[in-house]
């Protein structure tokens, strides 16, 4: 049996030490809490900033903007979530993947209600004439359409009913809802496009990273070749 050095036994008493505070971390419902607070950070100063009048000139479009980038950015950040848990060795991350996912959710669907509600009166016609007429709202749209989905199906109980593979699949309509959310903000902006085509370039860094990870897992010919059995 082979002896460790005191150098390698500090290190490996070290990182088992890290390895049990973050797995008691990752696990704790007040962690789980304390993220869920946090995300409620953006909401809470946009009510904040109403109560004090401080929502600039135009507050519809304030909130609308705010909402709209907060939606791009929990959607990043829930993409985030599998390359991380990876890099770092902690699958105790996925816990909180739902959560993330869902304020996305919650911050595109004020980011509409804004819209509906200021802008277009709950006006159908002029909805769908707006939809027709500008691309960015077409194309923001279908980004919403496709996060509903993904919503409705975020609990483990429809994990269950669908089965894994479909609800992966269908999952993966998150890649499309970001990269609809970024070109609808792209298409959106008029001088400064600086920080759609930083959110751009995080997405295509994650979609790299799945990418890699998917040629990672694939089969060689020779583990999908069929065993045959051999008799003498």
């Amino acid at each position: 049996m082979p002896i460790r050095s005191p150098v390698s036994t500090l290190a490996w008493i070290c990182a088992n030490f890290i390895e049990t505070v973050w797995k008691k971390i990752l696990f704790s419902r007040w962690t789980k809490a304390t993220l869920f607070a946090v995300c409620l950070i953006p909401a809470a100063l946009l009510v904040w900033r109403g109560f004090q009048g401080d929502l600039t000139a135009n507050p519809v479009e304030y909130i609308e903007h705010n909402t709209g980038d907060w939606t791009i950015r929990f959607l990043l950040i829930t993409l985030s979530v599998t390359p991380l848990r990876k890099i770092f060795t902690q699958p105790l991350l996925t816990r909180y993947r739902r959560m993330l996912g869902l304020f996305s959710f919650f911050y595109v669907c004020v980011h509409m209600l804004m819209y509906l509600t200021f802008d277009q009166m709950f006006d159908p016609a002029a909805i769908w004439a707006d939809v027709v007429k500008r691309p960015y709202i077409t194309v923001g749209t279908a980004g919403l359409l496709m996060l509903i989905p993904l919503a409705v199906t975020s609990t483990a109980a429809m994990v269950r009913r669908l089965g894994p593979k479909r609800w992966q699949l269908l999952h993966r309509l998150i890649y499309f809802a970001t990269l609809a959310g970024i070109i609808h903000f792209y298409w959106l902006v008029k001088s400064d496009i600086r920080e759609p085509l930083m959110y751009g370039v995080i997405l295509a860094l994650l979609m790299l990273f799945r990418v890699r990870m998917w040629l990672s897992n694939k089969p060689t010919s020779a583990e999908t070749r069929p065993l045959t059995a051999t008799r003498t």
